[in-house]
């Protein structure tokens, strides 16, 4: 592709402003475009995986974060009373790849902004794509038309541009609720600490300067009325480190968990990355590197593409066994977690590290 090519990144979140950065890094030069006013910031936390690291790195981005959020060391799994049933070491798990760190969403995002470069147009909704031979007409919520060579669909899970290239229909719900939650003045907490009950778990991450991440799910398919009421009555009972987390919450977000899986991934000049191409529950922690690493990819078919059609394909091809692989040991890990704890707990007891460490094989190569 020329770098003259006209590219619309849809979205202006981890997906959209990677993507955005890698575009740049490849001599090219997208619009970025997000429905919501800039005034909208993430304010829940996130944990990087090792692979996330790695791709930020392959971005230039791994510098400016060097000094936000925590290096998170260990994973550890307990019951619900709080007893150990396993620990993940992350640092030897993830050597050689990159370290695992945990901040919040809004200080990443601003980080991603500032390495997007450009311009972000807010408030600015697409609402029609009208596929051209050698292009695409896009239409935005105040009436203007423009035409573009490819059109990126980076607007998450629910992504209007999946819809409207007709690659796929609604994400599917998992039947899970899960509350989110960052909190100061919390108890002291070093780890990636998980309690896992009956077909529910609390998951905390120090986020660094005395702030802990705090998500929390249970089976379920509506949100309640209360989230913070609902997160006393569930998790109410649990062992340390939870009596002191559930008095320390003010605010809680509540959202049902869905997934997106999509037999194509391109149509015409169109094509998705991230949560709106391959979205799965959060267990696993794995979106946002996914997303980072659809964007290095992408970014790198385009750079060397004497063909804009076979190079989304050769995108496609390349992320989808990965993708693939996140979806299934998500579903892996969220099954294991609805095993009755008299079943479930001694085997993890047992196996635990070796069962979380096999999540992530695949995850460790590039």
């Amino acid at each position: 592709m020329a770098a003259s090519s006209r590219i619309l990144v849809v979205g202006a979140g981890i997906a959209g402003l990677t993507t955005a950065r890698a575009l740049r890094l490849a001599g090219f030069r997208p619009e970025v475009v997000e429905r919501h006013p800039a005034t909208v910031v993430p304010t829940s936390g996130i944990f990087l995986p090792g692979n996330a690291a790695r791709a930020l790195a392959r971005l230039g981005l791994d510098d400016p974060l060097r000094h936000l959020g925590q290096v998170i060391r260990w994973q550890r799994f307990l019951d619900e009373r709080g007893e150990q049933l396993c620990r993940v070491d992350l640092a030897a798990l993830w050597d050689g790849v990159g370290e695992c760190r945990a901040l919040p969403r809004d200080e990443l995002h601003q980080v991603l902004l500032r390495g997007a470069g450009g311009e972000v147009r807010y408030g600015t909704e697409v609402t029609a794509l009208h596929p051209r031979t050698d292009g695409v007409e896009v239409v935005f919520g105040d009436g203007t038309r423009r035409e573009y060579d490819l059109v990126i669909g980076a607007d998450g899970r629910r992504s209007a541009v999946r819809a409207m290239a007709a690659l796929g229909g609604p994400a599917r719900p998992t039947g899970r609720v899960v509350y989110r939650s960052v909190i100061t003045g919390g108890p002291e907490v070093t780890d990636w600490t998980a309690l896992l009950g009956d077909r529910c778990g609390l998951v905390v991450v120090p986020l660094g300067g005395g702030r802990l991440y705090c998500c929390a799910d249970e089976t379920g398919s509506a949100a309640p009325a209360d989230p913070l009421d609902r997160l006393r009555q569930v998790f109410g009972g649990f062992g340390d480190p939870v009596p002191a987390i559930l008095a320390a919450i003010r605010t809680v977000q509540v959202a049902l968990t869905d997934e997106v899986q999509l037999g194509r991934w391109s149509y015409g000049r169109v094509v998705v990355v991230g949560d709106a191409a391959h979205a799965t529950s959060p267990s696993l922690a794995q979106g946002a590197a996914m997303a980072i690493e659809d964007a290095v990819v992408l970014a790198e078919e385009l750079r060397r593409a004497t063909d804009l059609d076979e190079a989304l394909l050769r995108y496609e091809s390349r992320r989808r066994p990965r993708t693939k692989w996140v979806l299934d040991r998500t579903r892996d890990r969220d099954r294991t977690r609805d095993v009755p704890p008299p079943l479930r707990d001694p085997v993890l007891r047992g196996r635990g590290e070796r069962i979380f460490q096999e999540h992530y094989r695949l995850l460790v190569d590039p």
